[in-house]
């Protein structure tokens, strides 16, 4: 038999790049030339002989290839009839390739590729001839005479043998869900075709479990519109979950790396538009993520995919939860009675049901059990975390691994960090709103004591006066708050007279709240004292005078100003007679300044002022909370956490349709 030797005319760089091919990028090129070639059956067997030696075998019974046409197919990288022919000659089937550069992809299997090549000469007869190209001399493509051959069909059977050492990844359990991904589109649009591999059928429709399809929006490149198309398929077996980009009509090109978490879903999603095409036409197609247009469609389609299974989550979790409640297992009774209370049972409903995944038996276990299961989930969220390992643990009986798994969720999300904040914002609005009612509402300030009640009840809520401060004394001495000066500082001098007062010979603050700011040094304290007087008394000279007296005697104290502290003295009240108003600085100085003099401040405020501080505060929570506090409940509130204080004080008679227990 004759042979005849061809020159490759193709740029070395291109054949080195296409010879790097993945093992399983190079069979599907092989399966696809076969289907290119209008075959209706594809067989991929990875045969290994008494020595051990593999070689992998791709069979299929297309058209073939005109032995007249065979040189310029193997020889002219880059003009292959497919780059102009869009649809097989035979069966109109949409084609995958465009260069003819396919076939240099099994370099990445083995050293050795041959191609056994029958179809039917214009006369009509079967004509067979063998092509030979090896990896170390790829420039050069060995073509046999032809001759008639002695097959009863058309088709190519390939042949790549001296596989590398890795070829264990061609093993069928590997090999089969990568094929199902890479034909799911082909296969669900031309049924009658048929791909096996080792007597595996690539039968990608029975492990589908969903679909989803969306369109994205366009890429507009001089002027012109690419459509972008997303497809989503979820299966039922173990898959690579990545992201295809592919040609307008499905056919992949290349994979692209998913950078998202979606749980426990296996899918494939498969990026469509013609742009893609467009970049597979050119060498750009390689450094494809560094393309701006084709890098914006891939983030746009991870978002698209990470809300699809969100979606998908959400309403396996609503079934499961409604199972729960018909199972009268579900740890609330009725429904929500406050948006904080809805947004703590869907904190709840994600964690139990990603929980319930884990627990061995749960689906199948008694009533009691899951009732007792759930409960204790509930409980783990509501209180602090410190029993979350005990709970998951012993309680639970969660495997070890899948008990880091659940605790790194909770952990990574601060669910039970978060119904505690919801929680915390809730009740001091409502609290607020209360607080409101008691200082200026007409019956009820006249009746509210200044250091019976109202004292108290700001001594459990600081945080009216700034997140930052703790509390340092209260309805304390100067003297006393000497003392707390110095144990903050970690002074240990003795006090051995007491601190000087002008008008009498102790100072009596109402509040004292302290802050550090980082190493604890005297320049590092911050000190707020605070005067309160009740609602009905009108900050005026007495009292400015009184809280002048109170920083006059720090100021004089060299215990209490030495390594230069910070201390602010506040009076409060509901309102500011005409003296008091006259004497606020201006010239840029904070809200209700009336004096500033070495390391101390004195201010004046009103309760109006305070309390639209802290709603200024809460705005942004009360907005997204969409929480709005009424009157009933808030004075209850204040009534029912503070009833030892506010005897007397909020009666229903105040307001109609109120009832205070």
């Amino acid at each position: 038999m004759n042979v005849n030797k061809y020159k490759v005319e193709v740029q070395p760089d291109f054949i080195e790049c296409q010879a790097k091919a993945n093992p399983v990028q190079a069979v599907a090129e092989l399966v696809w030339n076969g289907l290119d070639a209008d075959a209706q059956n594809v067989d991929v067997r990875l045969e290994v002989d008494d020595l051990g030696a593999a070689t992998v075998v791709v069979r299929d019974d297309g058209t073939g290839m005109h032995y007249d046409d065979a040189p310029g197919l193997f020889t002219r990288l880059g003009g292959s009839w497919k780059n102009t022919q869009r649809l097989t000659p035979d069966r109109g089937r949409i084609v995958h390739g465009r260069e003819g550069k396919g076939r240099l992809n099994v370099f990445g299997i083995g050293r050795c590729a041959e191609w056994v090549v029958r179809y039917r000469s214009k006369s009509g007869d079967l004509r067979e001839y063998n092509i030979v190209v090896l990896k170390d001399s790829i420039e050069r493509v060995q073509i046999s005479g032809e001759e008639p051959s002695g097959s009863d069909r058309t088709g190519v059977e390939a042949r790549i043998s001296g596989l590398s050492k890795q070829y264990d990844v061609l093993e069928a359990r590997n090999m089969i869900s990568e094929l199902n991904e890479l034909f799911a589109l082909y296969l669900s649009s031309y049924r009658d075709v048929s791909i096996t591999y080792n007597r595996n059928q690539i039968a990608p429709k029975s492990l589908i479990v969903a679909t989803h399809t969306q369109n994205l929006e366009p890429i507009l490149i001089n002027g012109h519109k690419h459509q972008v198309a997303l497809e989503i398929v979820e299966w039922n077996c173990k898959s690579k979950n990545a992201l295809y980009l592919c040609s307008q009509q499905g056919i992949p090109l290349m994979e692209s790396p998913i950078s998202i978490r979606i749980g426990n879903y296996n899918f494939s999603a498969y990026l469509k538009s013609s742009y893609i095409e467009n970049l597979d036409r050119s060498p750009r197609i390689a450094l494809a993520e560094m393309d701006p247009a084709l890098n914006d469609c891939i983030e746009a389609s991870q978002r698209a995919i990470k809300s699809h299974f969100r979606s998908r989550s959400a309403s396996a979790a609503r079934s499961l939860v409604n199972r729960w409640k018909d199972e009268e297992v579900y740890p609330f009774k009725g429904d929500p009675v406050s948006y904080l209370e809805d947004v703590e049972r869907k904190v709840f409903d994600i964690v139990a049901v990603t929980t319930s995944d884990f627990l061995p038996d749960f689906q199948s276990g008694s009533q009691a059990r899951k009732t007792f299961q759930l409960r204790m989930l509930r409980t783990v969220l509501e209180k602090n975390s410190d029993d979350l390992e005990l709970i998951l643990n012993e309680v639970l009986g969660l495997p070890q691994s899948k008990q880091e798994e659940l605790a790194g969720l909770l952990r990574e999300t601060s669910l039970s960090s978060m119904i505690s904040a919801v929680k915390t914002v809730a009740n001091r609005m409502t609290f607020l709103a209360g607080l409101e009612e008691v200082v200026f509402g007409s019956e009820a300030k006249k009746r509210l004591r200044e250091r019976s009640q109202l004292h108290k009840i700001l001594e459990d809520n600081i945080w009216m006066f700034g997140e930052e401060y703790m509390l340092s004394a209260s309805d304390s001495s100067l003297t006393n708050v000497l003392h707390k000066h110095q144990k903050l500082l970690g002074d240990t001098t003795v006090i051995d007279h007491p601190v000087e007062y002008h008008s009498k010979n102790s100072g009596i603050v109402d509040l004292m709240l302290s802050r550090t700011l980082g190493r604890h040094g005297a320049g590092d304290l911050q000190h707020l004292v605070i005067g309160l007087k009740r609602p009905q008394v009108k900050v005026g000279k007495d009292q400015v005078a009184q809280i002048q007296d109170y920083a006059f005697a720090v100021m004089r104290d060299e215990r209490l100003i030495g390594g230069n502290p910070t201390w602010d003295f506040w009076v409060v009240s509901d309102d500011l007679d005409e003296y008091t108003n006259s004497v606020i600085l201006e010239h840029e100085q904070p809200q209700g300044t009336i004096l500033r003099k070495r390391n101390c401040v004195i201010k004046v405020k009103t309760w109006a002022q305070v309390l639209e501080d802290n709603r200024a505060r809460l705005q942004f929570f009360q907005e997204k909370l969409e929480y709005s506090a009424r009157f009933a409940s808030s004075v209850k509130h204040i009534h029912s956490r503070y009833s030892e204080f506010m005897n007397g004080v909020v009666t229903g008679s105040d307001h109609p349709g109120v009832s205070i227990q």
